[in-house]
């Protein structure tokens, strides 16, 4: 079940499944358990969590089965649970059709394959998909969440320059919204204006500053922009989303000049960088060349993977590699 539905109506079940990879769903889904299992207040007596890579199935076992003390059920969360589901599979099997009446068990994992036979004794209303929509459709999942946790209109194209300037990801959109809503104040629409002075122009302007520095091969200058940024306490994943932003755009345009040969120029109309960029786009791509342009996606997609935890480096050492690597002459 997807768990922004879920989120909408949450049921108790004895046992759930959380997995996926959009931590801000994941959040929101075992809030949105523990309301539904403990009520509004959230009993904290009934609530336990146990680390997934420590947890015993004996200890996890004997809590659930504890009768509650105030409440009418008891929860217990094993967070981080793939060493646990994967020490104690056979036991969890057994557990699923003699669950106790008065407890909920949830396992947090990042992994659930489907072809389980764990996976298949789970209700799959009790197992909850976090994973963030399609990029296309988060400005619409903007608006949504504006109106239900903001109680705030946000325009389409307000909503649709957000997710440019901020990238694909809730958390990051989130936050942001919860901004825009008290900067707006008593007004209940936030409209492209509001998205641009607030969230936009600062931090478009540094990312400009960046691309156009590695356009010129001067690694140097684009390094130190974007080590200013971070020193000044920008997110790296918020860095990553208005990189992402213009180097799509370059690879889109790099794209159509390939393989519909669509002049630059043109290309880089077509896929909507703005009339004052398009000179700077423009050395960006001839510097880049067109075997590097057209992996730009590749990059993206290695350094996305990887300052979400698919890398052992600090994301502040995968930025300036990409940034270095934009900025090497070829």
């Amino acid at each position: 079940m997807d768990a922004l539905a879920f989120v909408e109506r949450p049921k108790v079940h004895p046992l759930y499944v959380v997995h996926g990879d959009e931590d801000f769903l994941r959040r929101l889904a075992l809030q949105a358990i523990r309301t539904a299992v403990l009520g509004g207040g959230g009993d904290d007596f009934s609530y336990s969590a146990h680390p997934g890579d420590k947890a015993t199935y004996a200890a996890v076992v004997d809590e659930l089965q504890t009768v509650p003390f105030f409440g009418e059920r008891r929860l217990v969360v094993v967070e981080n649970a793939d060493p646990f589901v994967t020490r104690y599979r056979a036991a969890l099997e057994k557990l699923v059709g003699d669950l106790p009446a008065t407890g909920s068990l949830v396992l947090d994992v990042k992994t659930w394959p489907s072809n389980t036979r764990l996976a298949k004794l789970v209700d799959s209303k009790a197992t909850l998909v976090c994973k963030a929509p399609e990029a296309k459709k988060l400005p619409a999942w903007c608006a949504q969440w504006a109106a239900s946790q903001h109680q705030k209109q946000i325009t389409a194209h307000a909503a649709a320059l957000l997710v440019e300037l901020v990238g694909p990801e809730m958390g990051l959109l989130d936050q942001e919204l919860l901004k825009l809503a008290l900067y707006v104040g008593d007004r209940k629409r936030i409209d492209v204006e509001d998205v641009d002075k607030l969230v936009g122009r600062s931090r478009a302007e540094s990312v400009w500053k960046i691309l156009e520095a590695a356009g010129a091969g001067n690694a140097k200058e684009a390094l130190t922009v974007l080590d200013r940024l971070l020193d000044q306490g920008e997110e790296p994943l918020r860095l990553l989303g208005a990189l992402s932003s213009q180097l799509r755009q370059l690879a889109q345009a790099a794209r159509l000049t390939v393989s519909a040969k669509v002049p630059l120029h043109a290309a880089l109309e077509e896929v909507g960088v703005r009339p004052f960029n398009l000179g700077g786009s423009e050395r960006q791509l001839k510097h880049l060349g067109r075997q590097r342009a057209l992996r730009l996606y590749d990059w993206l997609l290695d350094v996305n993977q990887g300052v979400k935890g698919g890398s052992q480096l600090p994301p502040r050492t995968q930025l300036e590699r990409l940034v270095a690597r934009l900025a090497q002459k070829v």
